[in-house]
């Protein structure tokens, strides 16, 4: 065949499939009143916006409201892990240790550790940490994805064919698959990182191996620097970074997720890869991804940084989806559950005020806070919104990462790093109470047709 008989066959084809395309859109769109008439809990989640109940945990608490003579009002965020408060297992004092390996330990098992139960927990962490030389060529060297997330399912995925007893869901087995896949995360990310990095921009491929005895955020930062080196404040940024992206009650997507693919008896390799591909939405895990870049998206469109009506004016027309990504979404700008604030994003924002003085990124920080208050007032002004808006961590978590270095492909796998804390100790707590598999209803709304 001729090239213009393989053009013009191309040409039909495309127009084929136009029409697929279209009558799909048709046959799929669903009236939107049938949703009202049988009360479908769109998302899951009631008229209000509140998340329906379908599980119990004692693992996270997220507040956003305070009840008071049985009516809800918006009150300042709070999150307990186990129990505890949030802002106190990070912690005001910069010098206080390294914290996400504690976290973890509560998380799995439920109270915070004696000093001598987190040695015995990190030399544990660091004993599991390696990956095989066989592992790195075969799997993260070969096809490595433009789309680290996509790369960190595949390396989880075939992790299972290394393991002895993948099947075993007795809850031993799951622990110590779930201990191996916290250790090793951290290494994946940064490899597939690299392995990307050389395959579509020719960099020099140098992988190094992690430090015994060197803390999740040490191990992360000195492996993706060429010259290992990080500042105390670098590390204790990085290392608040992963305490508060570990968790975030049961009701959150990659962790709904986990619950659900649980439920139904499968392996951990495969609840994991599940909860990373939910994470890998810019509705979920992506949001600090998008929110950094329509700062640079601003940063291009606005002439004066310093003027806030001009800031205003890029922010209306965000809102109108006339600018940016045309979704009228100002990223990192609200949040399901928290009303006046994210306890999360006013911890984020104290260590992002103290790396910005460090790295002489002062101004940048200020104009986060800028559009952080102008944002509040518009979407709150437009959508004639019932509870305040506040900023989540997402609006802090990508400024804090660019102050550190760390290349936006690796943003969304950093906050799987920390998550993974929080889906193992779900799956575990899923598995102990012997759940019914999860199997929501869906409402038949087409009709049936007689056979032609």
């Amino acid at each position: 065949m001729d090239n213009d008989s393989m053009m013009a066959l191309s040409e039909k084809l495309n127009d084929q499939f136009d029409k697929l395309v279209n009558e799909c859109m048709v046959s799929g769109a669903i009236d939107l009143s049938l949703y009202q008439e049988y009360d479908v809990k769109r998302g899951l989640r009631d008229s209000t916006g509140k998340g329906v109940l379908t599980g119990l945990t004692e693992i996270s608490d997220v507040n956003g409201y305070n009840i008071v003579e049985g009516v809800k009002e918006p009150a300042d965020g709070r999150l307990y892990y186990q129990g505890y408060d949030v802002r106190k297992l990070v912690g005001s004092d910069i010098s206080k240790r390294f914290a996400f390996e504690e976290t973890t330990y509560l998380l799995l098992f439920g109270e915070l550790p004696t000093e001598q139960q987190l040695k015995v927990f990190i030399d544990i962490i660091d004993s599991l940490q390696e990956l095989s030389a066989q592992f790195v060529r075969d799997v993260i060297m070969k096809a490595p994805s433009a789309n680290l997330m996509n790369g960190l399912q595949k390396s989880v995925l075939t992790l299972y064919s290394y393991d002895a007893n993948p099947d075993d869901t007795s809850v031993p087995n799951v622990l110590r698959q779930s201990l191996q896949l916290i250790a090793k995360l951290p290494l994946i990310a940064v490899y597939n990182y690299y392995a990307y990095r050389h395959f579509n921009y020719f960099d020099a491929l140098v992988i190094k191996p992690p430090v015994s005895g060197l803390s999740t955020a040490e191990n992360v930062l000195q492996m993706l620097r060429p010259n290992g080196k990080y500042t105390e404040l670098e590390a204790r940024v990085l290392d608040a970074a992963f305490v508060l992206h570990a968790e975030h009650g049961g009701g959150n997507n990659s962790t709904f997720t986990n619950h659900v693919v649980t439920s139904s008896g499968t392996d951990t390799y495969s609840a994991v890869a599940a909860s990373i591909a939910s994470l890998k939405g810019p509705r979920h895990g992506g949001a600090n991804l998008k929110a950094n870049q329509m700062f640079k998206d601003l940063c291009e469109n606005v002439h004066d940084l310093e003027d806030e009506d001009e800031i205003r004016t890029y922010l209306q027309k965000i809102l109108r989806k006339e600018a940016f990504d045309k979704t009228g979404l100002i990223y990192g700008m609200g949040h399901a559950v928290y009303t006046l604030s994210d306890p999360r994003e006013l911890i984020l924002k104290r260590f992002a005020e103290m790396l910005s003085k460090e790295k002489g990124m002062e101004k940048e920080y200020k104009l986060h806070t800028v559009v952080e208050k102008i944002s509040a007032e518009l979407i709150m002004g437009r959508n004639h919104v019932m509870k305040p808006v506040c900023a989540n961590v997402d609006f802090y978590s990508g400024f804090v990462y660019t102050m550190l270095g760390i290349p936006e492909e690796l943003f969304t796998p950093l906050f799987a790093i920390s998550r993974i804390s929080g889906w193992s100790a779900h799956r575990l707590e899923e598995l102990v109470n012997k759940g019914k598999i999860i199997r929501p209803a869906y409402k038949y709304v087409g009709t049936h047709k007689s056979k032609v």
